[in-house]
């Protein structure tokens, strides 16, 4: 006996219209909503197709000019500093939610860059495999809008703004300047004057917008020892920059993580140092997770719905594909927990 398994054989528009007792067309016209059968055989095809479990073939689906019933999502990062980003597992859980409700499937690959990401684009468009696509961390100088537009794939940009965006393309945006502004007014009300901010990858367009909005923060209030260094989000580089700052002459008193990794591994840094948190040095993540919860002391951390974000461009998707208009929505401005990480300068 072989122990190779025979694929299990899927229902068909044949079997559907043998067990309806009407024609194969009856059946076609009757799935893909066509005129050309009563509303009662339109009822019972639909009945019979549903006890069958018979779906429609993507392939077919996208060789009739139908669509793929898929939408694409590539993420241009390193691969290794996924598995532990909790924003991007709570965006894409939000996404799920909403195209599962729309029976969509989510197409999703890891590239090395912007131009993979870009030739993904071409691909997939090429071979009619998805009907838009979500676009991640917008750069300065970014060669996708214009991209996608060619293409004419319907695309929402997550994480972009009003300023910057695209006229053929929906934008889902939160206030990374206004967030960052509440951190350095949290801060200064402390007495913290040294401000180091442990950035994400530089190039993107949210990390230059922090970045600017702290120099602009610091310049209004004549700050002169508050800097930004970028990093590749991972815990490794937070670790190593929270080092190489506290080692330094004149170390800051508060230390801003783009995200919660870094913020963990730059407080168990610190501490190997001999920097007390938050008696040395304060400590603000910029995503909020269990992961800022379950070190001590608690990390203070900026707080937003990741989940409902995912859903929000996911919803602003499915509205283009629906032939809807592109816009801009914007989610609420991330608001600043304060926990245990976060305390009064040395010497204030």
């Amino acid at each position: 006996m072989s122990g190779k398994r025979s694929p299990a054989r899927r229902p068909t528009m044949k079997d559907i219209a043998r067990h309806a007792g009407v024609s194969q067309s009856a059946v076609s016209f009757a799935l893909n909503g066509r005129p050309g059968v009563s509303e009662d055989t339109r009822d019972r095809v639909r009945q019979v197709a549903e006890e069958l479990g018979w779906r429609p073939s993507t392939a077919a689906r996208a060789l009739s000019g139908e669509g793929a019933a898929t939408v694409g999502f590539v993420l241009a990062r390193p691969a290794d500093t996924l598995g532990v980003d909790s924003f991007f597992l709570q965006l894409v859980s939000g996404i799920q939610e909403v195209l599962a409700e729309r029976h969509l499937g989510l197409l999703f690959q890891v590239v090395e860059d912007i131009a993979d990401e870009c030739a993904v684009y071409r691909r997939w468009w090429a071979e009619h495999r998805v009907d838009g696509v979500l676009v991640v961390d917008p750069r300065t100088d970014d060669p996708r809008p214009d991209l996608l537009d060619e293409l004419g794939l319907p695309a929402v940009v997550i994480g972009g703004a009003p300023d910057d965006r695209h006229p053929g393309l929906s934008t889902v945006w939160a206030d990374d300047a206004g967030a960052m502004a509440s951190v350095v007014d949290g801060l200064y009300a402390l007495g913290h004057r040294r401000i180091v901010h442990i950035a994400g990858l530089p190039g993107l367009a949210h990390t230059e917008r922090r970045i600017r909005t702290l120099r602009a923060e610091a310049g209004r209030r004549g700050l002169s020892e508050v800097r930004s260094v970028t990093t590749d989000y991972s815990d490794v580089e937070g670790a190593a920059v929270t080092r190489r700052v506290l080692e330094g002459t004149a170390p800051p008193t508060a230390l801003i993580y783009d995200n919660d990794v870094m913020a963990v591994a730059g407080a168990a840094a610190a501490t190997e140092l001999g920097f007390a948190v938050p008696a040395d040095v304060s400590v603000v993540s910029w995503e909020d997770s269990a992961l800022c919860r379950m070190v001590k002391p608690w990390l203070s951390a900026l707080s937003r719905d990741s989940v409902e974000f995912g859903r929000t461009a996911a919803r602003e998707l499915t509205a283009l594909l629906d032939g809807g208009s592109a816009r801009a929505v914007r989610v609420p401005v991330p608001r600043l927990v304060e926990r245990g990480s976060t305390g009064v300068a040395r010497g204030v």
